[in-house]
């Protein structure tokens, strides 16, 4: 039987640190990516895509901003299915592309998907996700003037922060499952999910941006996925990360993770969700979540790379 795996895709894997942006640049950032996951489908697993949107909702929402005295801006829910919609399309038609030269005929399709949050998250009131681009911290200020929230993001300059609501329910779930059953490999969850709150009975947007990780680790458990692997721009995760001592690790145990992320070696603004939302996956479904790179995605999740986080 064909087992599913689960991959979130981090920015790196779409649109690399330091890149402008471009549209070329993201074009070849993905097929990097994609090369990856063909190899994977070819070897018989079904996969199951999800993504990040920070550099890109950031761009759209400085879109909005620029262009408000011409047309209406859309709010942060609405640019969040946008770029869903901008960066599935990119994904879906490089996928598209690499299985055909496997000769593999499979279908790839995008769900502009929503995730159910509570209105009462004490994220709204908090705002700790990155989004868009790095500024310096001059201009950071000049952005705090107009009532944006930005904070340093790991060291690398500063970003715009929106709130990030803990995931509760895919929304889509059953349509993704059949459409996986049915052999088409499925984009869905992309940027983390458009993040909805039900009132009176209907579901309705929310300014808002999910962690991908954490919204990668429900969509895991709620398809019934067999891995969860979560790419990131280093192949393994590391303790005493950048200093003389670093260590990198090849498996590390649910207690062993929790020790850690009590030290402070995963960050909140790094590692920290990655290896969170691996620890609530694996304390789930007693299942694995593997961490890697881009680059060694197929060698990971046959064992050759990456960390693996597993149950006690």
């Amino acid at each position: 039987m064909k087992q599913t795996v689960v991959i979130a895709l981090g920015g790196n894997a779409i649109l690399p640190h330091k890149s402008s942006g471009k549209l070329e640049e993201q074009k070849a950032a993905v097929e990097r990516t994609t090369k990856q996951i063909a190899l994977l489908i070819r070897e018989g697993w079904r996969v199951i895509l999800t993504h990040g949107n920070g550099p890109q909702v950031g761009n759209i929402l400085i879109q909005q901003e620029e262009a408000k005295k011409i047309i209406p801006p859309m709010p942060l829910d609405v640019c969040g299915a946008e770029s869903q919609g901008q960066i599935g399309y990119l994904i879906q038609q490089s996928l598209k592309n690499e299985l055909d030269k496997l000769n593999l005929d499979s279908n790839v399709v995008t769900i502009i998907t929503q995730v159910l949050v509570s209105q009462n998250d004490s994220a709204f009131s908090h705002p700790t996700k990155p989004i868009g681009p790095f500024y310096s911290k001059e201009y950071a200020e000049k952005m705090r003037k107009k009532g944006l929230v930005v904070v340093e993001d790991a060291g690398r300059g500063y970003r715009r922060v929106v709130p990030s609501p803990r995931p509760l329910h895919i929304i889509e779930a059953d349509e993704i499952k059949e459409l996986v059953k049915r052999g088409s490999i499925v984009i869905a969850c992309g940027g983390g999910g458009i993040p909805v709150v039900e009132r009176n009975g209907e579901l309705e947007g929310v300014e808002a941006v999910i962690d991908k990780d954490l919204a990668a680790e429900l969509l895991a458990k709620e398809v019934e996925a067999d891995l969860l692997a979560i790419v990131t721009d280093v192949e393994k995760v590391a303790i005493n990360f950048r200093k003389p001592n670093q260590i990198n690790l090849d498996l590390l145990k649910v207690s062993e993770a929790k020790e850690y992320f009590e030290k402070g070696e995963f960050p909140p603004g790094s590692m920290g969700p990655k290896v969170k939302a691996a620890i609530n996956f694996v304390e789930s479904t007693g299942k694995t979540t593997l961490i890697t790179s881009t680059e060694k995605l197929a060698d990971g999740i046959n064992g050759r790379a990456g960390t693996r986080i597993i149950r006690d």
